[in-house]
């Protein structure tokens, strides 16, 4: 790899190697240590195309969610499957690995804007800013560079855009697919939301069972699936359609509505 190779998006991919390296070092712990991460399905990964793809995801803190794919990912394309022991598979990591995330909270910051040269695409969301409901069209160069992101390599999206268990799909995720056509690789996480703060960077609480489960491709008519269709599909797939809160325990129902409330204004 040459010094000063760069990917689409302008990025030095030898500064990028060396983001997701220390990033994974210093977070490794937190899902082998700390905390365990229960991983299911990894081996969908190793047989995946080296672009075009688009993984889907419930959301549950900021940053711990879309830390604990990289880890996942370049754990199973070393020959790990379902696990992360050592280390060492971060010395090579994929580097056209990408994660859709709203611009205004990879700005906040100077950790967030490091954070983003590791591989965020930067949208501005059309549904709210600054803790306040706004109404905007979508930017249509936010949607291009999710395609030249899917043109390069994979890209991570949580279709939801909050946190905040349950909330409808956002179809703009719908739109992608429809218009780019990638294989669309869903996930679920849980546990997260209890070992860690809303940001994912302080652990809340230790010893918690995260799981993480890697599910086949989804079967999309791009061409004759409507948007809404597809929105349908895609919430059964991370078990966010509101049939899913039949089978969740009393108590753990009230205690994701005790969470919403504490997090009722963040994005």
């Amino acid at each position: 790899m040459g010094l000063l190779k760069k990917n689409p998006f302008g990025h030095f991919l030898l500064i990028k190697k060396w983001l997701i390296r220390i990033f994974g070092l210093l977070s490794h712990r937190r899902y082998r240590g700390f905390n365990e991460l229960k991983i299911e399905g990894s081996e969908i990964i190793k047989n995946l195309p080296h672009n075009n793809v688009l993984f889907v995801s419930n959301h549950q803190t900021y940053f711990a969610d879309v830390t604990a794919m990289f880890h996942v990912f370049n754990a199973s394309l070393s020959g790990r499957v379902d696990s992360i022991k050592n280390v060492g598979y971060l010395w090579q990591p994929k580097l056209n690995i990408y994660y859709v995330a709203a611009k205004e909270t990879m700005q906040a910051g100077l950790l967030t804007r490091i954070m983003a040269y590791a591989g965020a695409i930067t949208v501005e969301r059309t549904w709210r800013e600054k803790g306040k409901e706004v109404q905007r069209e979508v930017n249509p160069n936010d949607t291009e560079n999710i395609g030249m992101a899917l043109e390069d390599g994979w890209v991570i999206t949580f279709p939801q855009g909050t946190t905040k268990p349950f909330k409808p799909i956002r179809k703009g995720t719908a739109h992608i697919i429809k218009n780019y056509k990638p294989i669309v690789i869903p996930i679920v996480i849980d546990g997260f939301r209890r070992s860690f703060d809303k940001k994912g960077i302080r652990i809340k609480k230790r010893g918690i069972l995260q799981s993480f489960q890697i599910k086949e491709p989804l079967v999309i008519d791009y061409e004759n699936e409507s948007i809404e269709e597809i929105v349908e599909k895609l919430e059964y797939a991370i078990e966010q359609h509101s049939s899913f809160l039949k089978v969740i325990p009393r108590e753990e129902l009230e205690a994701i509505e005790e969470e919403n409330k504490k997090r009722q204004w963040e994005y």
